[in-house]
């Protein structure tokens, strides 16, 4: 398909139930995810079509772009540039999880990331590293990053102090030498504390969340 049958395909699943929801969120696009989905299993992966729909700078056309592109065949100033780009929660996130951890240069971006200036740039570094801080802990200093989060996550924009709580939450669900730390931290900053949590989810208030995930797990033992 070309960009311009893709686009118009994309036009006609739009729904306007769907964008009010979206834009609650910070999103603007209007498509059902589970039907962007379903388009894209049907593409499969092609690359250079990924590419021209993240060109046209429409946010349903760029999920699909995630969706149907080579993690490995984005550069690193490729992906430096796409996330600089992107600005809605939803096309941020997923550039992030879909691409940038299955990327090569995910480590060097992390690094680069994680000191920007630019907050939105910033969450992606930290979530890079609450990635790192479970999965490949080693050489992360863990009592620097407490350090930071204690002198920062009060006053971070939103997204950025989303993702700093995060890995406050996980330093303290997998590094056991500094959960009561991780819990001192969160209790005195009080950070999501008031959060709205549905029934039978788990409250992103790091003390709730570690309390919660590590008793999951001790319970599994």
């Amino acid at each position: 398909m070309t960009v311009t049958e893709v686009m118009a395909e994309l036009r006609a699943l739009e729904d306007p139930k769907v964008r009010a929801v979206n834009a609650k969120h910070g999103d603007d696009h209007a498509v059902n995810l589970g039907r962007l989905r379903a388009v894209a299993k049907r593409l499969k992966t092609q690359h250079e079509l990924a590419r021209a729909l993240w060109a046209t700078g429409d946010s349903a056309a760029r999920l699909l772009a995630l969706l149907i592109g080579r993690p490995k065949a984005f550069d690193r100033d490729e992906l430096d540039t796409m996330l600089r780009e992107s600005r809605t929660p939803k096309v941020h996130d997923w550039l992030v999880n879909y691409v940038v951890k299955k990327s090569p240069h995910r480590d060097a971006l992390r690094v680069a990331w994680f000191a920007d200036p630019d907050p939105v740039v910033a969450s992606a570094g930290w979530a890079l590293t609450t990635d790192r801080v479970a999965a490949k802990p080693e050489g992360l200093d863990l009592a620097a990053l407490l350090d930071r989060i204690e002198a920062g996550m009060t006053d971070a924009p939103d997204r950025l102090q989303w993702a700093m709580n995060h890995c406050l939450a996980q330093i303290g669900i997998e590094h056991a030498e500094h959960r009561a730390r991780a819990i001192g931290i969160g209790e005195r900053l009080e950070v999501l504390k008031d959060y709205p949590t549905p029934p039978g989810c788990t409250s992103p208030f790091a003390p709730i969340w570690i309390a919660e995930m590590v008793g999951r797990r001790d319970a599994r033992v």
